[in-house]
């Protein structure tokens, strides 16, 4: 039997492609921090109420830094962010 290949692609996974503008896990997370999203800032997502705990800085896997930068705890849970789903409370 052979050994399957693997692209290393989940179906609805964001590619990131180089030269991409706004592609840059770093230049996600300087953004997030110029428009207020600092560590211990109290944020809603949606309507739930939460706290930035960190940034997310994966290059590999479903929620990619460049597109989700914003780690939030929320009382339902940890989870990462895009900017548009979160604003200052």
């Amino acid at each position: 039997m052979a050994v399957k290949q693997r692209k290393g692609s989940y179906p609805g996974k964001l590619q990131q492609v180089a030269g991409q503008a706004g592609g840059d896990i770093g230049s996600a997370v300087t953004i997030a921090i110029n428009r207020g999203f600092v560590i211990g800032r109290e944020v809603l997502v949606g309507r739930v109420p939460g706290i930035v705990v960190g940034y997310n800085i994966a290059g590999v896997g479903r929620y990619l830094g460049h597109a989700f930068p914003l780690v939030v705890r929320t009382a339902l849970g940890v989870t990462k962010c895009a900017l548009d789903e979160v604003s200052l409370a």
